[in-house]
């Protein structure tokens, strides 16, 4: 999501900076983790890689700590077929807010995370494996919802 707040005129840029504003007054809590600071941190673009670490001090997002638990749930996933055994950290970030038992996660990655039988068959996984499954959606489905 740090990467299409920076993206000016991308789709759903202008939703995502929506969703940074709730979380500027306090109507949304935003969360990261570990796991998403080590991508940011591997981008060739030093510019764009500070402007998302940026994101991450100015909106005061909470870091979330690796967790095997995270990483167990995501290899379920893998042995499922639901991600990729290449795209495995796909499945880790969908994992870590699970184990977190966080509300939703917010991606625009619809090849891995956010489609139909990903948000079914990670529900069904997260179930029998006694975590929750946090709802999978875009920045608009968070940015319009009536939190005023």
């Amino acid at each position: 999501m740090f990467n299409r707040y920076i993206e000016e005129g991308r789709e759903f840029c202008r939703d995502t900076r929506i969703m940074f504003d709730k979380f500027r007054t306090g109507n949304l809590k935003p969360f990261t983790s570990v796991y998403v600071l080590e991508e940011l941190n591997s981008t060739a673009d030093t510019a764009k890689k500070e402007k998302m670490l940026e994101l991450v001090r100015d909106y005061e997002v909470i870091i979330l700590e690796k967790d095997d638990r995270a990483e167990s749930l995501a290899d379920l996933y893998v042995k499922a077929g639901i991600v990729p055994t290449r795209y495995k950290m796909d499945g880790i970030h969908i994992a870590i807010a699970a184990v977190y038992a966080l509300d939703c996660i917010v991606s625009l990655n619809f090849k891995h995370i956010n489609k139909i039988s990903t948000k079914a068959a990670v529900e069904a996984i997260n179930r029998l494996n006694d975590y929750p499954a946090p709802f999978i959606c875009t920045p608009v489905e968070v940015s319009y919802d009536d939190f005023d």
